[in-house]
């Protein structure tokens, strides 16, 4: 087994290799890069009226010189073949620069650090509430299959399923911040946030937290539930709880000590690769609700063609769900010790 997760964890490099470098070639190729962006809002500051082209060379038609332009392209890196471009900015990753940021002007590491805090408190709560919940209600909704607990709880995870996580936030905004007034609109804490007292400031973040949460839990949530409740009748029907039964075994030990085990194997599959929830989060609802984190990041740096800042998240995102990918089977080895990796 060790020699397997070896193995896994060499098979990281190529894998990023190729993530990194079909995504870099990606931002080379397509019009309306960095300089053609600086080019437009200069344009547009002076009131000119100049009209340029953008190709897979460079700019043609602007104010600027030739030479003025050929800087511009050596500073952002545009000035080079592709793959000796890549191969300076994978240098410098190694070296653990991130690069400069072309929307902000600072360092990538420093615009993503700024978020990072927000970013790891909604990711983990979000898969903490969605296992502590969803377990629990999956276990119930099997045991009490076809009942009106059951029937009842399906609806309603059905409802959240059926509606996207935005137009989840935009309801429960409305209805609870809008007209209710008892959660607050946007944000992630108070303007007095630095005034409270510290349990002050922990009840402050939660009570900005709620309705993100949801609006974050409102897709994974049926899915999660359901996996649970599939996945244990499955186990309760199978011969091996039955014959425990038959031989006087109580139903409620025969679901904790041998049906549950074995029924949070596809969970734990899972649970790796929810760690990119840590920076994948959602843009439109961390628009909806003014969060300033990794979607909404992401988001913007696409748009405005801010390459460092993509490129930045892109290498922490594939590092994550790559390592991900191995932890969930470090988990699964964990709760079924009938798995055994090839050597």
């Amino acid at each position: 087994m060790t020699a397997y997760f070896i193995r896994r964890f060499l098979l990281i490099i190529p894998t990023f290799l190729g993530i990194t470098i079909l995504v870099f070639t990606v931002t080379r190729m397509v019009p309306g890069g960095p300089i053609e962006r600086m080019l437009t809002e200069a344009q547009m500051a002076s009131g000119d009226q100049v009209s340029f082209q953008s190709n897979n060379q460079g700019i043609a038609g602007s104010t600027l010189s030739e030479s003025q332009l050929n800087q511009l392209k050596e500073y952002y890196g545009f000035d080079k073949p592709v793959l000796e471009s890549y191969g300076i900015w994978l240098k410098n990753i190694l070296l653990l620069d991130l690069g400069y940021s072309t929307r902000y002007g600072e360092p990538v590491w420093e615009s993503i650090k700024q978020r990072l805090p927000i970013s790891i408190y909604y990711g983990f709560m979000t898969m903490l509430l969605t296992y502590v919940v969803c377990i629990p209600l999956g276990i119930l909704k099997a045991i009490k299959h076809k009942t009106p607990i059951d029937n009842i709880s399906s609806i309603l995870v059905f409802i959240g399923y059926a509606i996207p996580g935005y137009v989840a936030g935009i309801i429960v905004i409305t209805i609870f911040a809008f007209y209710l007034e008892w959660f607050p609109l946007s944000g992630f804490t108070s303007n007095n946030f630095d005034e409270l007292t510290f349990f002050g400031k922990i009840g402050d973040i939660i009570h900005h937290s709620v309705l993100p949460l949801i609006a974050y839990m409102s897709g994974g949530f049926a899915v999660m539930t359901f996996l649970m409740k599939n996945s244990l009748m499955d186990n309760l029907a199978a011969d091996y709880v039955r014959t425990a039964m038959a031989k006087g075994l109580e139903f409620k030990t025969a679901v904790v000590k041998h049906a549950f085990r074995n029924s949070i194997i596809p969970i734990a599959t899972n649970f790796g690769e929810n760690i990119t929830i840590f920076l994948a989060g959602s843009f439109l609802i961390e628009k909806i609700f003014n969060i300033d984190g990794f979607g909404l990041l992401g988001y913007e740096s696409l748009v405005e063609r801010d390459y460092p800042v993509v490129m930045g998240i892109l290498v922490i995102g594939s590092l994550l769900s790559l390592i991900g990918n191995i932890l969930s089977d470090i988990t699964v080895a964990l709760v079924d010790p009938r798995v055994r990796f090839g050597g």
